[in-house]
């Protein structure tokens, strides 16, 4: 079995990812603010910050998952903002690749998270593949330094970048804010309700990791989204009608939007759909096709 480092281990994909994981018989490592254990995994210390890292963790490792990085849709857009949406995706793939230049030890692959963001915060019917090129906006500028960082590996290592829409998961992630405004009745589209939402439950997501891991004809990027990708009025009415919940309010207009959460919402205002079938073809099999079924499985 092999050794394991996971740099965000403690978010919503490392910890589903990490439970996988240890079942497979792997052993985990995460790296992480404070040394120490946590849930029975051993933790490394690392700091982007100050660009310090504890090397032992990169002992004996096999492979190197990296999913860290601040929350995309947590705070306002700010300069400040982007600029720590970036680098907290960045500079930890950075630090760890000076530390195995000067070790000479390099896993056998570096797999990383990555977004569908990289298209563009854009409402086509086009459905974009991995060999469509980046867009130009924020999310974009996010999105394809993010998948620089991984790239500077593929020198030593095989890369794997799994671009990844909204995961959902009960009660955490986007479900946490949106399962919530279900609840209570009040959900409503988004703008228009027109742009497209592409998904993947997470137990779906968890898979495409472990396929990353154990099969070496992964390399490059893929998206990784369920075939079902609604628009934001049918995501919406869906998630409703999954708390037996009224859905009837007037959409929110955009304008009111952006005045409330400012720069993200162009985000939310829009988005396209992707088309998952380079993965499908190695042998991801979603389990959860349709947004009712993710629901019905996670709420039922």
């Amino acid at each position: 079995m092999a050794t394991i480092l996971i740099t965000g281990g403690s978010g919503l994909i490392g910890t589903h990812l990490t439970t996988v994981l240890q079942a497979d018989g792997h052993q985990v490592r995460w790296l992480s603010r404070e040394k120490g254990e946590c849930h029975g995994i051993r933790a490394f210390a690392w700091d982007l910050a100050k660009g310090t890292l504890d090397e032992a963790a990169l002992e004996g490792v096999d492979h190197l998952i990296h999913l860290a990085g601040a929350g995309i849709a947590d705070e306002r857009w700010s300069a400040a903002r982007v600029k720590e949406l970036t680098e907290t995706r960045t500079l930890g793939p950075e630090l760890l690749h000076r530390a195995c230049v000067r070790s000479g030890q390099w896993p056998k692959s570096f797999i990383s998270a990555a977004g569908i963001g990289y298209y563009g915060a854009v409402t086509r019917d086009h459905v974009y593949t991995e060999e469509d090129a980046p867009g130009t906006d924020t999310i974009v500028h996010i999105s394809t330094a993010w998948e620089r960082a991984a790239d500077q590996w593929a020198a030593n290592t095989r890369v794997v970048k799994l671009r990844t829409p909204v995961v959902l998961a009960k009660d955490v992630g986007a479900l946490k804010a949106l399962g919530t405004i279900a609840r209570c009745g009040i959900a409503s589209p988004l703008g228009s309700g027109k742009q497209y939402m592409p998904w993947v439950h997470i137990a779906d997501l968890v898979q495409a990791y472990r396929m990353a891991v154990e099969d070496e004809r992964l390399a490059g990027a893929y998206n990784v989204a369920a075939p079902h990708q609604p628009n934001n009025w049918e995501f919406m009415r869906t998630l409703a009608r999954s708390f037996r919940r009224p859905f009837f309010l007037p959409s929110v207009p955009g304008f009111v939007l952006r005045a409330a959460v400012g720069g993200i919402a162009d985000v939310l205002l829009n988005g396209s759909r992707v088309s998952s079938e380079r993965i499908q073809a190695i042998g991801w099999v979603p389990r959860y096709n349709t947004l009712k079924e993710a629901l019905s499985d996670l709420y039922r």
